[in-house]
């Protein structure tokens, strides 16, 4: 015995919502218009029964009871408030204020945020679509200070540099913007496209060495470093300021963040004796007000209060003849200025 087949020729339910509303409508428009509902369902290739079921809704309820249907689906396991609260938790904490190890949130995080908080058990996969529903995203975070004042790092750019960059142009001098960073060989930034499914391999040493390096740049994307494999002490930052010197003719104003090297007196005398040729060392306004956290460690168990200092990273309190007075509260200097500066710049720099 040969099994049944369906004798339609099309099936309305491989239609997508709107495209299956809109079939609806123009069917019943055209039996209105005086074709019959048996030529409608032939020429569309659908039952007439299913025409005649239209035309009863359509003279029941009119073109609304044509239109798509939403389909609800299975019902949410947590309900809108509770799911607000979800949202203003990824929003504003992070899992380490929650007493977990990651600093970043991960499905398996958020997971347990949710047995916790409410109860509610879901897999991860229920998980990331309820992420999407809240309109949140996997992505790579930016790194900031804990300390930094956002109020005090505004005033800094809109108040102090523009007072900086006036007095500059008086005397016609260079601005540029030093930082320090360190390089790692093991250090692994940045991502690359791969067949998914198959995770790329990069194929590296397994011998691991590091270094620093010194570098400024300016606003006509003028770029001078040094690298170096030791540590960034007043005696390698006043080399540093020897060489940004050479084969430059115009007077220098050094913008550079609250590093101790940077108010070392060694430094400070360096700067004094170049008075013609390095117009200051400008020290970014005072940032960041709350407190470092306390150190434990070795030192701390050998009965050291702090890290130890060369005589030559000696402090100096004396105020900068190009910075203007700044609020006795602040303790440091603003690194996201600088970041951010040296970001902008780096798309148009040239290397010396």
């Amino acid at each position: 015995m040969l099994p049944m087949r369906c004798k339609k020729t099309f099936d309305a339910r491989t239609l997508s919502h709107q495209a299956l509303e809109q079939l609806r409508q123009s069917a019943v428009q055209r039996v209105e218009a005086g074709e019959s509902p048996e030529f409608v369902g032939a020429g569309l290739g659908l039952n007439r029964r299913t025409i005649y079921r239209w035309l009863a809704a359509y003279h029941t309820g009119g073109v609304d009871a044509l239109k798509a249907k939403p389909i609800p689906g299975a019902p949410t396991k947590l309900t809108t408030a509770q799911m607000a609260r979800l949202a203003r938790i990824v929003r504003t904490k992070t899992p380490q204020q929650l007493k977990f190890e990651y600093a970043l949130w991960t499905l398996a995080i958020i997971r347990e945020v949710i047995r916790r908080t409410f109860g509610v058990r879901l897999s991860e996969v229920s998980v990331g679509r309820l992420m999407g529903r809240l309109g949140f995203t996997p992505q790579r975070p930016l790194y900031r200070a804990w300390q930094q004042d956002p109020i005090l790092v505004e005033r800094w750019r809109t108040e102090a540099y523009p007072a900086i960059a006036a007095k500059a142009k008086r005397e016609g001098a260079a601005i540029f913007f030093a930082d320090e960073s360190g390089v790692r060989s093991d250090a692994h930034a940045g991502t690359t496209w791969g067949v998914k499914g198959t995770t790329p391999v990069v194929k590296t040493t397994g011998a691991r060495f590091g270094f620093n390096m010194i570098s400024a740049v300016n606003a006509n994307g003028q770029c001078r470093f040094m690298i170096i494999e030791r540590r960034v002490t007043a005696v390698v930052f006043c080399e540093f300021l020897r060489r940004l010197l050479q084969g430059i003719t115009r007077k220098i104003v050094l913008i550079v963040d609250g590093h101790p090297t940077h108010k070392a007196k060694r430094v400070q005398r360096f700067v004094a004796a170049q008075a013609g040729r390095l117009a200051g060392v400008v020290r970014a306004a005072a940032l960041f007000t709350r407190p470092e956290p306390r150190r434990v460690g070795l030192g701390a168990c050998e009965g050291e209060t702090g890290p130890r200092r060369s005589p030559d990273e000696d402090r100096v309190e004396s105020p900068c003849p190009w910075h203007p007075a700044q609020p006795a509260t602040a303790a440091a200097a603003s690194a996201q200025f600088l970041s951010r500066t040296l970001v902008r710049l780096c798309g148009r720099m040239r290397l010396y």
